[in-house]
């Protein structure tokens, strides 16, 4: 039988290692566990590539970091999980700067927006939370080889305990 051992101490960011010298792209990182995940990078030294919806707000966000910590290297670029296009146009860009890549961190995601479609035709809320971080993913493997230490992390929630997926309907368009 295997015994469990008693509860570690709380671990705090405080606790992270340096991050110098490793590039990290995450996405939705001008807010929420985004945000404090470049705000806490940026703490260590990491090269951050904030992948965000919106530049304005995401340019807001890196200024808000760098008040914090100045020698933050922060990248702020645009990307519209819910559109294919623009997904493929965000990783085609950071290919030909050759830039490579230690971590990926798929983040953003909207939740119960008003019914519509991405422009491929996909429910927006499967598009951007689901088909747009997987095309993102196998887009960049390429930029993780030859890298120490890859990872890729995948944020979700626990609403997957609760919903149920109707596959004669995915793209939600029978109500």
């Amino acid at each position: 039988m295997t015994r469990t051992p008693r509860a570690t101490p709380k671990w705090t960011a405080d606790q992270a290692p340096g991050q110098t010298g490793r590039t990290f792209v995450i996405t939705g990182a001008n807010s929420g566990l985004g945000f404090e995940m470049t705000r806490q990078l940026a703490r260590r030294d990491a090269h951050v590539v904030m992948a965000v919806r919106n530049l304005d707000r995401g340019r807001s966000a890196a200024a808000r970091i760098t008040g914090e910590f100045p020698a933050a290297r922060l990248d702020v670029r645009d990307i519209d999980l819910g559109d294919l296009d623009s997904v493929r146009t965000f990783a085609d860009r950071l290919h030909a700067e050759g830039l490579p890549i230690n971590v990926l961190v798929n983040n953003a995601g909207i939740m119960m927006p008003p019914y519509s479609r991405s422009p491929q035709g996909f429910e927006s809320q499967f598009a951007t939370n689901h088909l747009g971080h997987f095309a993102l993913t196998g887009l960049l493997l390429d930029a993780f080889r030859g890298e120490r230490d890859p990872r890729i992390v995948t944020v979700t929630s626990f609403v997957h305990k609760r919903g149920r997926l109707d596959f004669d309907n995915l793209d939600g368009a029978r109500g």
